[in-house]
């Protein structure tokens, strides 16, 4: 599988936090900010906004890092992405997104 694609099937390549990570872009990450920010309704500031991906080694949000509730359980049941997970369908935390993103739930090969 594409190591870009997260645990719950997002395209970490495509993400703007990583796009402004790879290439240095201040900017990017002062935008990314303000519409996390905005979408989110909290205080995410440019400094967090750095990422080399989900399942990739390196830095990540602070989100994704240490409270993403679906990343830590794929990584504690040692699953490559929660395609692999017996219970994926019916899973209330990957739900949110397989449901709104075709994509992710491509990518999980749903």
């Amino acid at each position: 599988m594409n190591k870009y694609i997260a645990y719950c099937g997002l395209n970490c390549e495509a993400c703007e936090a990583r796009i402004a990570t790879v290439n240095n872009d201040d900017k990017l990450r002062e935008k990314v900010a303000m519409e996390w920010s905005e979408m989110n309704k909290a205080d995410i500031t440019p400094e967090m906004i750095n990422c080399a991906g989900c399942r990739i080694a390196g830095v990540k949000f602070p989100y994704c890092d240490s409270m993403c509730t679906i990343r830590q359980c794929a990584m504690r049941n040692d699953y490559e992405t929660c395609g692999a997970c017996q219970d994926v369908k019916s899973c209330d935390k990957v739900s949110m997104i397989i449901v709104n993103n075709e994509e992710a739930h491509r990518n999980l090969n749903l």
